[in-house]
């Protein structure tokens, strides 16, 4: 593993940080931290923690021995001085000679002894930071550490391959008795440069945030090394009859087949991630994936976002969906049966004290296609897929050195169902669209970019379309890493097709459909050329079809319900005045609405339409609006007023609609006047 210490790096983050009165030893340790958490083989996704004792003064200015430590909900990749709240030292140590010490206890005792009480959680290991007696303390979980520990006989290759260099401490949980298991193999070893967790991690430490770093580099360099020593392996291959379908194919098929129903047509949806590469190609290919592929979690901290196992999913031949559909719903019943039996079983040994977490896999191994993450949010799915292909590695390497075991299932139900880990889910709540899909077409423009951000406000995940890819992007900017933005072309069959593939495949299907896409021409119906009225007809009826169709096979393939809702207008009801080519293919989209609703309803797909009328946007631009007053024999500047609440109508007002219709799940076939108030656009 390469070293990237540099001394002119060290030099700016110290001079940087006493700019900001931040002592140099929270400067080196932010430095360091961010070192190792920029590589992937040690730590991932808020993995690992790090620390250094210093001295600072309290709140009343008194100078005072602390640790500084890494906080709950910081990454050592993007860490700065507040993810390292310091503690008191002195109260931390004393409690090592204590008999026992309960996590809620060591949780209170962390935090009265905070210096800044708004500070963030000190890691659950902080007792093990402060029990070691070095200034600088990092803890990893080496990927190739792992691969030589996560072995039936794995403390006796530890200590093979690394000699009296380090200790080992059989495996025991985080806490206050690991801290104290840890302190205590050191103080036998003195002279170790890191202590060895069994099937857990790596702890080296110094005197210098140099030193420690350093050892933490060699010494997995060490385990790098002893691994390379050996023959690669990779698994005999099985050998597929029929051609693999596609990932954005059977994504939806996952998706809806893990989803959790909750009555009345209600469902708790996961969205997926999707991962193919040559070595995870190789993995789920093995003949023998249904064995190695289902061990276990490499370290236990990767157990509370991807369960211990994994489902391997039946083979997906590209001609026989219904039967991969069929074969899945049995393997996840099965998957769902095998965890209530897990859970019944170590929640009896506990007391029966336990809330159990839903029963759905995080992680599908799809023969032939690749890897699948799932989670609550999208961030959850790339987690856990993130974490499935640290394993895929991690295996190959403990392949290679032996034979690949992880802990035993009563430690990792320690693990997933910790006192602390619960009280975090009792303080959960998700937000009403958690886990749903939403796509919205014309996502660029003013209605369609606020409505893909209130849906994201929500909880829900957004792809947002717009023929101009630049628009796209920038609505997409406003939300962040839960929008996707596409170029898509809606009057063009061959693009609708390819943007809601890679839909599928990214987020994992579709739950929500914002068909919102439109243009609007103005000319005399007498007068209109054919070619107008046709292209309108593409955008504003045609496009709606084509965006629905596509949703609504993703819907069925899920089975899990979907709201399809259009942007009609109130000029399906209500035609203006030289304002045909616009209000007669929506007047057809209307009817559309009515008729997906009438045939969605059997497969739990509610199909609504909201009619609104003078929104400022680039379809209703300057220009339009005076044409518009004029045909409607208003002055401009009442013209978007003239409704009965004499209020402007805005974008956001119809996103809201829109969103209350996602939530609606008893109501379909409905229309919703966004206008203000239209006596002559009311239906009757």
């Amino acid at each position: 593993m390469q070293n990237r210490w540099s001394d002119a790096d060290a030099a700016a983050i110290i001079a940087d940080h006493k700019a900001r009165d931040i002592n140099e030893d929270v400067a080196l340790r932010v430095y360091t931290s961010r070192l190792i958490g920029g590589e992937r083989e040690l730590v991932i996704h808020g993995g690992g923690n790090t620390s250094v004792k210093t001295r600072l003064l309290d709140f009343l200015g008194e100078e005072t021995d602390v640790l500084c430590v890494k906080g709950s909900g910081w990454d050592l990749a993007t860490i700065e001085a507040p993810g390292l709240p310091a503690v008191r030292l002195e109260p931390l140590r004393r409690v090592r000679a204590w008999n026992t010490l309960s996590d809620e206890d060591m949780v209170r005792l962390q935090r009265l002894n905070l210096l800044d009480p708004g500070a963030p959680n000190p890691s659950v290991e902080a007792l093990l930071h402060a029990f070691l007696p070095h200034k600088f303390v990092d803890h990893t979980h080496a990927t190739a550490i792992l691969a030589i520990s996560d072995q039936p006989n794995g403390n006796d290759l530890c200590r093979e391959i690394f000699g009296d260099k380090v200790a080992v401490v059989p495996y025991v949980m985080a806490g206050f008795h690991l801290a104290k298991a840890t302190a205590d193999a050191y103080d036998a070893a003195p002279a170790v440069k890191g202590v060895l967790l069994e099937k857990h991690g790596f702890f080296t430490f110094g005197d210098t945030a140099r030193q420690s770093y350093d050892r933490m580099i060699d010494l997995v360099s060490v385990a790098e090394a002893a691994v390379e020593e050996k023959p690669a392996w990779a698994p005999a291959p099985r050998v597929f009859d029929a051609p693999t379908a596609r990932a954005a194919e059977i994504a939806p098929i996952i998706r809806g087949a893990c989803a959790d129903a909750i009555g009345d047509g209600s469902y708790h949806r996961l969205v997926s991630d999707f991962r193919r590469s040559n070595a995870i190609m190789t993995f789920v290919n093995g003949a023998a994936l249904p064995d190695y592929g289902t061990r276990g979690v490499v370290t236990p901290d990767h157990i509370i976002r991807t369960k211990n196992r994994y489902l391997i999913a039946p083979y997906a031949a590209s001609d026989d969906l219904s039967g991969f559909k069929a074969s899945l719903h049995s393997e996840i019943a099965a998957y769902r049966a095998r965890y209530d039996d897990y859970f019944d079983v170590n929640n009896a040994r506990l007391g029966g004290v336990k809330t159990k977490l839903d029963t759905a896999p995080r992680v599908v191994l799809a023969p032939g296609v690749g890897l699948f993450g799932l989670g609550r949010t999208a961030k959850d799915a790339a987690i856990a897929a993130d974490l499935a292909e640290i394993t895929v590695d991690t295996i190959a390497r403990a392949e290679r050195i032996g034979t690949f075991e992880a802990l035993a299932e009563g430690d990792l139900f320690d693990m997933e169902y910790w006192s602390l880990e619960q009280a975090k889910l009792a303080k959960s709540k998700p937000k009403p669209l958690a886990g749903q899909i939403a796509v919205v077409t014309g996502g660029g423009g003013a209605i369609g970019a606020v409505t893909a951000w209130l849906l994201a406000e929500n909880g829900s995940e957004v792809a947002i379309l717009d023929r101009d890819e630049e628009a796209a992007k920038a609505a997409a900017a406003v939300i962040g890493a839960r929008a996707l933005p596409l170029r898509c072309d809606l009057t063009d069959a061959d693009d609708v097709a390819a943007a809601f593939e890679i839909v599928a495949e990214h987020f994992g299907g579709v739950d929500i459909l914002v068909s919102n896409a439109g243009a609007a021409w103005q000319a005399p119906i007498d007068a209109m050329d054919e070619a107008v009225l046709r292209r309108s007809f593409e955008i504003n009826f045609f496009a709606h079809q084509r965006a629905t169709q596509a949703a609504v096979a993703i819907m069925k393939k899920q089975g899990t319900g979907g709201a399809l809702l259009f942007n009609v207008s109130k000029q399906a009801v209500n035609p203006g005045a030289n304002f045909g080519a616009y209000g007669l293919p929506k007047a057809s989209t209307l009817f559309l609405v009515r008729q997906y609703a009438l045939e969605g309803g059997p497969h739990g797909i509610r199909a609504n339409a909201v009619n609104a009328d003078r929104i400022r946007s680039g379809l209703l631009t300057d220009a339009m609006i005076a044409d518009r007053a004029k045909a409607r024999g208003v002055a401009e500047t009442d013209y978007l007023k003239s409704n009965l609440l004499g209020r402007e109508v805005t974008a956001l007002d119809v996103a809201q609609a829109f969103l209350h219709h996602a939530l609606a799940l008893k109501t379909t076939g409905d229309v919703t006047t966004v206008d203000g108030g239209n006596v002559s656009a009311m239906l009757r």
